[in-house]
């Protein structure tokens, strides 16, 4: 069974940083789309960044200059690097292979004011 493993959420103050790591198969890291999504409590799940194959990235509006998608296609790993953190970040982060069956089980970030 394919499996995606994000790491690295936790409680952090408001404008501090962390880094998010989601490691999977090579044959998906490395192959598909891949996105971060956040959940937050009462809120539908959207999409806050995504990266091609080839290295091109996009971001929702409110996270563009604050956070970094990025990928390490020799670790068979996807990052999200989330700097200048706010309250309203604070969610349950996914990985995804988009287009896929294939989710992580999330890692949740919680941002205190």
């Amino acid at each position: 069974q394919v499996q995606l493993v994000e790491s690295g959420g936790g409680l952090v103050q408001a404008g501090g940083s962390l880094r998010l790591s989601c490691a999977g198969p090579g044959s998906i890291v490395g192959s598909y789309v891949m996105g971060w999504y956040r959940q937050a409590p009462g809120k539908q799940r959207e999409l806050v960044a995504s990266i091609s194959s080839g290295g091109s990235t996009a971001y929702l509006n409110s996270v563009k200059g604050r956070f970094t998608i990025s990928r390490d296609n020799a670790k068979s790993t996807l990052y999200l690097q989330m700097n200048s953190l706010k309250p309203e970040d604070t969610a349950v982060y996914y990985c995804y292979a988009i287009g896929s069956k294939y989710w992580g089980q999330g890692t949740r970030v919680t941002v205190s004011s």
